[in-house]
């Protein structure tokens, strides 16, 4: 066991921690962050995904001890009330099912969007490739980008 200190959505956690453990689990069960899901174990799925300094990242499959003091973001951290752009668009279209695997396409599409504030069909397959979604809301997922994109626009302009 070993201290490690984990910035996690602007809040630093320092926890005893196996350096070898997935930041998954870290997340979920030392700082008690649930919204980060376990799907496969090995970053096949997308449900564990995070922001690691922006980038969206499979927790289950990066060590804690790679992580300590890197900026990290979870669902919980986009916003406290669901009102960022992209949540507001996963309940407008009313993306999902089950929602096991939501959390995780989330973070992917606001990584997406936050890089390409107005994604191809193109852009949209690349950036979601590989996060797997069993109640198949893959269309309603496309459609909720798109919808996130025209959001950020509008609120964009606002200013």
């Amino acid at each position: 066991m070993a201290s490690i200190t984990l910035k996690i959505n602007s809040k630093t956690y320092t926890l005893e921690a196996d350096p070898k453990m997935p930041l998954l689990w870290a997340i979920r069960d030392l700082a008690g962050l649930t919204g980060t899901k376990y799907g496969c174990g090995i970053a096949q799925c997308g449900a564990c995904t995070v922001h690691l300094a922006g980038s969206p990242v499979r927790s289950c499959s990066i060590p804690v001890s790679a992580v300590a003091n890197k900026d990290i973001t979870t669902i919980e951290g986009l916003s406290a009330d669901n009102t960022h752009p992209v949540q507001q668009a996963w309940i407008q279209e009313q993306v999902p099912q089950c929602g096991y695997c939501q959390s995780g396409q989330i973070m992917a599409a606001t990584a997406l969007l936050r890089k390409t504030p107005s994604p191809t069909d193109k852009d949209i397959d690349a950036a979601m490739q590989g996060h797997i979604c069993r109640c198949g809301t893959y269309p309603r997922i496309r459609k909720a980008i798109k919808t996130a994109s025209q959001l950020m626009t509008q609120k964009a302009s606002a200013k």
